[in-house]
């Protein structure tokens, strides 16, 4: 779907004051080096989810405001979506106001890139309230500047992101096939890991960073090939730091493969994991061995990607 469907379907929500904001996985991550600016490069497949959080939009005069139905989500102005907010208006000159209303859904610290996705819904929400004074590509501008991530979930399908995460396209159609709507497990311990934790310790790991060159070559090589299934593409640079730190990660990943020989692994910089089990199978073992491995706080959800 382009960006004008994109907010096409948003403006339609906002009859009912509803704004969907998924979460997303990161099938490939390969983190390609360290930026002069401090961030890294990457080459990343990310695919939205057909489960997240849900905004509620409702127009107010002059201001910004934020709301969220989850203890310890920020809603001063260090929140995303009131970040995104202001980065409208200051590109727009909109004199306008929101206050949003967050039904708060994907966990903090997972790597499915929920404040992202709150604050690219709430950009294309406003966007629809001013009358669409941004066109696409203006808008993913503004969303880059928010977050390096932010602009992939202006697509509503699977993309691929590089730099800093800020240029973002579509995955090809027949590719892309192979992703949508496929059944996924996503699973959470009690824990979080912070995204800069995780890419400062990359640097203590020689072999963390992977050539550019050889990143393309795994995502063209998997691209061309037709049969290739989706758990085929799964690599992901920042497994090595947080595997390193965490044990229960790869633990329960190892024995999710070599039990039930389905494809698992980390999405962005964790701690959340994810597993591709088929659309007939019984995902409650799986969910069951989760929770024995990581009790009762391990967060499950079995849904599809969008």
């Amino acid at each position: 779907m382009a960006h004008g469907e994109f907010l096409g379907r948003i403006a339609a929500d906002l009859s009912a004051l509803n704004v969907p904001a998924p979460a997303k996985i990161n099938l490939f991550l390969a983190v390609t080096g360290r930026r002069p600016d401090g961030f890294h490069d990457l080459v990343s497949v990310a695919a939205p989810l057909a489960w997240g959080d849900t905004i509620s939009v409702g127009a107010q005069d002059g201001s910004f405001s934020v709301a969220c139905d989850v203890g310890g989500i920020p809603t001063d102005g260090t929140n995303l979506v009131i970040r995104a907010a202001a980065a409208f208006a200051d590109a727009t000159g909109w004199r306008g106001g929101a206050h949003f209303s967050i039904s708060k859904r994907i966990p903090a610290g997972a790597g499915l890139g929920g404040a992202s996705s709150d604050a690219a819904s709430a950009l294309a929400a406003l966007n629809g309230l001013a009358g669409a004074p941004l066109d696409d590509a203006s808008l993913a501008r503004v969303a880059s500047g928010v977050g390096s991530d932010c602009a992939l979930f202006l697509h509503k399908g699977p993309v691929v992101m590089r730099g800093r995460g800020e240029r973002v396209e579509p995955l090809g159609p027949a590719a892309s096939r192979r992703i949508r709507a496929r059944r996924v497990l996503v699973f959470k311990p009690g824990f979080g890991i912070p995204t800069p934790w995780a890419y400062g310790r990359l640097a203590e790991f020689p072999q963390g960073c992977v050539p550019a060159s050889e990143a393309e070559a795994r995502l063209a090589s998997w691209t061309a090939s037709p049969s290739a299934p989706a758990g085929d593409l799964l690599f992901n640079s920042m497994e090595r730091p947080a595997f390193a730190k965490f044990a229960a990660l790869p633990l329960l990943l190892g024995l999710i493969r070599a039990r039930w020989g389905i494809a698992a692994g980390m999405t962005g910089s964790g701690s959340a994991c994810f597993a591709l089990p088929a659309d007939d199978a019984d995902t409650g073992p799986i969910a069951g061995a989760i929770r024995e491995a990581w009790g009762p706080s391990a967060f499950v959800v079995d849904t599809r990607f969008a």
